[in-house]
């Protein structure tokens, strides 16, 4: 008599391969753009058959990445953005909330010049780059950060900044687990930087608490 086949084992490892595969392309593709699916399915440790099984060509592949990507941006907005706290506790929080999905940004801004499209990048991209423009203007209405650029241009100086900063980090060249690029951040948007220790330090003890509750 013959054995049922085992099913679940077999969608358990199917799971884990695209998992896999997803969490290479997200990393290699922000370091070269223009690598090919042959190269990702190396990288990932699996054969091309597995990989095309799952995602048919280079634009599925990088559609599942920004759906995976939005997600977890608003995610990670929906625990960073504190419209009820200070400024520049809030762009703090916001900083801190964002540097674990640092790598979706990098992957999607790099990825923006050649195949989703800066459309679809900035669509994505837009609920992130907006919740900081906004806690930009209020801070700037305070008096909390310098007023010398626009807060939409200002938004857009500080992710520039940050993308760069964690390219170093993914490089070896700085060491950070956040809190050093959010007191920059600070800085940049017009904190005294003692004044911006000062802040970063106790968000980021609220931040740990809160996080390890959840």
């Amino acid at each position: 008599m013959t054995k049922p086949v085992a099913r679940v084992p077999q969608r358990r490892n199917a799971r884990s391969n695209r998992a896999r595969i997803l969490a290479t392309a997200r990393r290699e593709l922000g370091k070269n753009p223009d690598i090919t699916l042959e190269e990702l399915a190396r990288a990932s440790g699996v054969v091309r058959r597995t990989l095309f099984g799952h995602f048919p060509g280079r634009t599925a592949l990088l559609e599942a990445l920004a759906e995976e990507a939005a997600e977890t941006l608003r995610d990670a907005i929906a625990t960073g953005v504190k419209p009820t706290e200070p400024a520049e506790r809030a762009l703090a929080y916001f900083s801190l909330s964002m540097w674990p999905v640092g790598d979706r940004y990098r992957m999607l801004l790099a990825l923006a010049r050649h195949d989703l499209g800066t459309e679809r990048v900035a669509e994505i991209l837009a609920p992130a780059r907006d919740a900081v423009t906004a806690v930009l203007e209020r801070g700037q209405r305070d008096g909390v950060f310098h007023g010398h650029v626009p807060p939409a241009v200002l938004s857009a100086g500080l992710e520039a900044m940050t993308v760069a900063l964690l390219e170093q980090v993914n490089t070896g060249a700085l060491e950070d687990n956040g809190t050093r690029v959010t007191v920059v951040t600070l800085v940049a948007a017009g904190v005294p930087a003692h004044r911006a220790c000062v802040v970063v330090d106790d968000v980021a003890a609220t931040f740990v608490a809160v996080t390890a509750d959840d």
